[in-house]
């Protein structure tokens, strides 16, 4: 007997469900690593509505993670204040998947493997509905991102460069 393909859900998605928050989910042919730019492009989004995903270590040596446009780019100075700290910069790609479960080009803030201070930036807030990674390269979710800042955690802040 032919056994039925069910979805494959991500460690997020299942966060999600368990959390009871409503999400929809969009899956993409990827190889390896694509952006967030390319991404919107796959699935045809507008990219004002994508988000990435960034990890950053900070000056007391904890690390931050950070959602913003995927157009945009950090402003390292208003991100350390938004966490309280003097300064932080980039983790190198290869600490991501050992601190966050995630590879580049599928992180997520939602799942990993330990709570990080995380800061969504402003211009999500008035928002309805955002676009961010599923926890994997070629799969994205569609959600609130008020249920964003709730599964996280996290917090608005003017994150991005002017």
């Amino acid at each position: 007997m032919a056994k039925k393909e069910k979805e494959v859900k991500t460690n997020a998605m299942r966060i999600l469900d368990r959390e009871k928050i409503p999400y929809e989910h969009f899956s993409y042919e990827a190889g390896d690593f694509v952006d967030g730019i390319q991404t919107a492009d796959k699935l045809g989004l507008p990219h004002e509505l994508v988000y990435k995903t960034l990890v950053t270590v900070g000056n007391d040596r904890n690390h931050y993670v950070f959602v913003l446009p995927i157009e945009k780019e950090l402003d390292f100075k208003k991100c350390a204040k938004s966490v309280g700290v003097k300064n932080v910069e980039m983790i190198h790609v290869k600490e991501l998947f050992g601190l966050t479960g995630y590879m580049r080009g599928g992180c997520t803030s939602i799942g990993m493997k330990k709570q990080f201070v995380t800061r969504i930036d402003a211009s999500a807030e008035p928002l309805e509905q955002i676009y961010v990674s599923a926890g994997k390269i070629g799969a994205q979710i569609k959600l609130s991102p008020k249920d964003l800042v709730k599964v996280t955690r996290a917090e608005f802040a003017d994150l991005v460069q002017s």
